[in-house]
């Protein structure tokens, strides 16, 4: 029974549980003046979170600690200068897809969908580096103040350059590790719904060190799984010490009191148990031990067979589970099955239809249920063509261990967002459309990759991004003929990450020129494009990438609507043509846009510019109007 507190609240406390809620990694554990450890915060951490410069901090605690950790708390936070630009010709389906595939760090990536889809994404998957000593990680800077950091983000990179070898010869051999993932996974905690969650593959390399990470970004109280998955279907004879058969399936939810996995179906084997031996009419049933160890007075009392044999009670040690009541009640109910010969021990009929019909998911995974590694090469060569076998991945996952996923975290029809910001070969994408196409759902994806190139130059293939993408446009030909197209998407829209669409504006005041000042009025560098301008202007707005975009032609001008149906207002129109005039101004305003957009240095005179807003105010005063 809980005590009356017979105290006013502790403010302190619930002002720790509040900074918790928003900061989780800020939580820790602190020996007070009488000895005792209590929960705290960190405020140096804190102090981190809110500052553009890194914080020093020396005061010993409890928690993981590398060098370089504060660096990849400022790189997390640092805004960057870059944009999405979209890529038609490598997509399918451009104009109605609700999927996505980007390329480019996934660290740039994750910052740029901050706004669109913050508190949005119901499941996160990702398959990182397990930090073998052979393998590759991002080549993240820490070394600049936020300011700095914004200027160089704006540089373009070439192809694939953020990657370095990560081998057990450098000594920041885990740190390099910790800082890479510490600042994607606070980044991607964001992202999630309140009942969204994570699973992250790895192996015995780095899991203890990501568990304690992911506890830090996440919460300890919301770890909720370490999933055990057979990946080897035989055993290694080569190996050192042990045939290393498995790798791990970290699960943390964003509020573990929010989210439940669902239950997976009952399998052929657990339902070949229920039978009907004696024809009854409430269908099939199993029968269940009717005693038990724990003491329960109630439960002595003696039973009589139908054969007329009488029962003295239950086995010595145990006891009847229910009253002699109940008993009565359930035999005459016919859910007491006797035996065919109505003279063995009595047993509780539970029936089929009665059960929970789904089954409670364990945390030991088998292959035959989520397929291996050989099933996982298997796939990938049936949808992409090799010449070289070095390109075939090793780290390749199984489709049906990711369908396995999809069914815990997702719900057919919730138009669940699925992110993979280390996409890989889209083995992610792949399940996504699989699920969707055998369970008619319609789960959406995001898959992040770098053009990260192949071990081994393959014609047709110029990266690992580029793999990914035959693989899933492949699968889409294979099921197109078989769907419905209007139901089950299976295209994908190509955002590419580079420098922002506007011009560099980063000078020193002494640099600052009437030439380079004249050159503003025209800010937008000379090779992007109308489309390339809107879908930056999409991101800045926090409007969802995957909405449905047209193009028409008003007053001999090119115009974007954004998510534009017959009955209701376009989320976004979009008009970045030169001479932009009052009446041009009118015909958007008719259709009611949410949002309007232009560009500064479109506008016919200075006087329409000024009147813009004005004439949105009178005709369709719900429109929030810009310039770019």
């Amino acid at each position: 029974m809980n005590k009356l507190k017979l105290h006013s609240p502790d403010l302190t406390q619930a002002n720790i549980d509040k900074l918790a809620e928003l900061f989780p990694n800020c939580l820790t554990e602190t020996r007070g003046a009488d000895g005792v450890v209590k929960r705290s915060i960190d405020f140096d951490q804190l102090r981190q979170e809110l500052s553009p410069s890194i914080v020093e901090g020396p005061q010993e605690r409890y928690q993981l600690n590398w060098p370089g950790k504060r660096e990849a708390l400022l790189t997390a936070n640092a805004p960057i200068a870059k944009t999405l630009r979209p890529c038609r010709e490598e997509s399918v389906d451009f104009d109605t897809t609700q999927n996505l595939f980007i390329e480019g760090d996934n660290l740039d990536a994750l910052k740029l969908l901050q706004e669109t889809y913050l508190n949005k994404v119901k499941l996160i998957y990702i398959d990182p580096p397990y930090n073998t000593g052979r393998d590759f990680i991002y080549d993240d800077d820490y070394s600049d103040d936020a300011e700095s950091y914004l200027v160089r983000s704006n540089q373009t990179d070439e192809s694939g350059s953020r990657l370095i070898a990560n081998t057990d010869a450098n000594g920041r051999f885990h740190s390099d590790w910790l800082s890479m993932i510490y600042a994607r996974l606070k980044l991607a905690r964001n992202l999630l719904r309140d009942d969204g969650v994570m699973f992250i593959s790895i192996d015995d390399n780095e899991v203890d060190n990501l568990r304690k990470v992911a506890s830090e970004v996440f919460g300890e109280e919301n770890f909720v799984a370490q999933i055990i998955w057979q990946k080897v279907f035989s055993p290694k004879n080569s190996a050192r010490w042990f045939s290393e058969d498995h790798d791990y399936v970290l699960v943390y939810a964003k509020h573990g009191d929010g989210w439940s996995p669902n239950a997976l179906p009952k399998t052929e084997e657990m339902l070949a148990r229920y039978k009907n031996q004696d024809n009854d009419p409430r269908g099939v049933w199993q029968s269940d031990n009717l005693t038990a160890r724990n003491r329960y007075d109630a439960g002595l009392y003696p039973v009589t067979c139908p054969s007329g044999r009488v029962i003295d009670g239950p086995p010595k040690g145990r006891y009847w589970g229910i009253s002699e009541d109940n008993f009565k009640r359930l035999d005459q109910e016919n859910r007491i099955w006797w035996g065919e010969d109505g003279n063995n021990m009595p047993r509780l009929k539970r029936f089929l239809s009665e059960v929970q019909q789904g089954r409670t998911p364990q945390t030991l995974w088998l292959y035959d249920e989520v397929g291996h590694t050989q099933d996982a090469k298997k796939t990938l060569l049936k949808y992409v063509s090799f010449q070289e076998t070095e390109n075939v991945l090793n780290s390749v996952k199984p489709v049906e261990l990711l369908q396995r996923i999809l069914q815990l975290a997702s719900k057919p029809n919730d138009h669940s967002i699925v992110l993979d910001f280390f996409s890989g070969s889209a083995t992610t994408a792949h399940a996504v459309l699989k699920q969707n196409f055998e369970d008619g759902g319609n789960r959406r994806f995001i898959g992040v990759q770098i053009a990260e190139p192949l071990p081994k130059p393959e014609p047709g293939l110029g990266s690992i991004f580029e793999m990914g993408l035959t693989r899933v446009r492949n699968y889409g030909a294979e099921v197109r003929g078989q769907i419905d197209g209007a139901k089950v998407d299976i295209g994908f829209r190509v955002l590419k990450i580079d420098s922002s669409n506007m011009k560099e504006v980063f000078y020193a005041p002494d640099a600052v020129s009437q030439d380079l000042l004249s050159d503003q009025v025209n800010n937008i560098r000379e090779d992007r494009t109308a489309e390339d301008l809107l879908f930056q202007v999409l991101l800045d707005w926090g409007v969802d990438l995957a909405l449905p975009i047209t193009q028409e032609t008003m007053a001999g001008k090119a115009v974007y609507f954004v998510d534009a149906n017959v009955h209701g207002s376009p989320a976004l129109t979009a008009c970045f043509e030169e001479g932009i005039s009052e009446d041009f101004v009118k015909l958007l305003a008719q259709r009611a846009p949410l949002r309007v957009v232009f560009r500064d240095a479109g506008f016919a005179t200075d006087s329409v510019k000024i009147n813009v807003e004005q004439i949105f105010k009178l005709m369709s005063p719900s429109t929030e109007v810009k310039t770019i």
